[in-house]
């Protein structure tokens, strides 16, 4: 049985969250999954120093009652239990799923400027063309 590039997770976030993600892809002519693969590159690696980890759980406390699935590469996910690990070790706080570990990293992604939001998807999709021509 051939090995799957990518996994479906479901994300919980506001309604008002998943327009932005919404519109966020629509304006960068990509979709949802590729956008929050995108802000998960942006969140995930600054998870090391305990404050980051506070926060990032800070962002699980809101009820989230919207679902939204994306698909993500077999190697994020991988990541997402690395910063689940890295949280536990942090702040003695276990995230029970990729999915939890995901809904807050998307949510404390979300809820910078939406202009700043923008402008790094715009050099993350500059940077992917440019590879692309090359």
């Amino acid at each position: 049985m051939p090995e799957c590039d990518e996994v479906m997770l479901t994300v919980r976030i506001t309604a008002a969250e998943r327009a932005l993600l919404r519109r966020l892809a629509q304006s960068h002519r990509s979709d949802v999954s590729e956008v929050v693969a995108d802000g998960l590159l942006d969140v995930l690696p600054m998870l090391h120093r305990p404050a980051d980890a506070y926060r990032l759980l800070a962002a699980l406390a809101p009820p989230a009652p919207c679902a939204q699935t994306v698909w993500l590469p077999a190697a994020l996910t991988d990541l997402l239990v690395l910063a689940a690990a890295r949280v536990a070790q942090l702040t003695g706080v276990r995230l029970g799923s990729a999915s939890a570990i995901l809904g807050a990293a998307v949510r404390l992604w979300l809820c910078q400027d939406p202009t700043r939001l923008e402008a790094n998807l715009s050099v993350m999709h500059a940077g992917r063309k440019a590879l692309a021509v090359a």
